[in-house]
């Protein structure tokens, strides 16, 4: 049983964490919804910026001048893929981001124990410019993406936010077995199948809002809980690498929740499949 101090702090910290989501929500909302894409291309170049500076910490990086110099590469990468990459070429990246986390869902699954860092560790400059830069692209060509594009932003923003409450809740009630110990004890698989469940029925709300034919709307559906697990391995690597520098969140932005790469880590796995998915249902859609 909980102390009544505990159960105190803990209600302090949930009643802080719903403070902060309700200003946040309401805000990328309206700017999903009403900003052209090149405004909104410029909101994600801020998060990503701040998502940046927080994985470089990660990376063992401590000095500002390092995390300020990371935090321009991947902008200036994210740039280069809007404005300069052809629009043919969207289709493998994000094959090639979706294939990668499969591959991490693999390594996950088989860490056992989490090794604690110290020095700093150059191959994530690259991994970080996979993980930040490819979701953001997505989300902005998925943005740009005729008139339907905003609403199927918000849609996967939805499915991730949904998901994820699900998950909470679920756990909460059923969880018992633990779905990765060492890496989030939090997490257990009665979470992951009620989110899964959760997605796939926003799949179905989707399929009838956009009226699809009964083979595609399968798809769809299938598309949502497939993207569902893929966000909890985005979850699961952000917080491998936490682990290994011993830190709670990566950073302090966002009160009660962390910072910002702790909000955006679920979505940097989830929106590479999620899009190539579209793409490939695009005609249907």
């Amino acid at each position: 049983m909980l102390s009544e101090a505990e159960l105190s702090q803990i209600a302090g910290a949930l009643k802080q964490r719903l403070a902060t989501a309700g200003l946040l929500i309401p805000v990328i909302v309206l700017a999903v919804l009403l900003l052209p894409t090149p405004a909104f291309a410029l909101v994600m170049g801020v998060i990503v910026a701040l998502a940046a500076w927080e994985w470089a910490g990660l990376m063992g990086f401590p000095g500002q001048t390092q995390r300020a110099a990371y935090a321009v590469l991947v902008v200036t990468c994210l740039w280069l893929l809007w404005f300069a990459a052809p629009r043919t070429w969207d289709p493998y990246w994000f094959l090639l981001a979706a294939l990668w986390w499969v591959g991490m869902t693999v390594v996950l699954i088989r860490t056992s124990g989490v090794e604690p860092k110290s020095g700093s560790e150059p191959v994530l400059i690259p991994i970080g410019l996979l993980v930040l830069v490819t979701p953001s692209i997505a989300i902005i060509r998925l943005h740009a993406q005729d008139d339907s594009g905003p609403g199927l932003v918000l849609a996967l923003m939805m499915l991730i936010w949904i998901a994820d409450s699900a998950a909470y809740f679920a756990g909460k009630r059923w969880g018992k077995r633990k779905l990765a110990p060492a890496l989030s004890p939090g997490k257990t698989w009665a979470g992951l199948y009620g989110g899964l469940i959760a997605a796939g029925l926003w799949g179905a709300i989707l399929v009838l809002m956009l009226r699809l034919a009964p083979g595609q709307g399968l798809l769809l559906v299938a598309l949502c809980a497939l993207t569902a697990l893929l966000s909890v391995v985005g979850d699961l690597l952000e917080s491998l690498l936490k682990r290994q520098r011993g830190l709670k969140d990566a950073g302090a932005l966002l009160p009660g929740h962390g910072g910002m790469l702790d909000r955006i880590d679920s979505m940097t796995a989830a929106a590479p499949l999620f899009v190539l998915g579209l793409l490939w249902l695009e005609r249907g859609l």
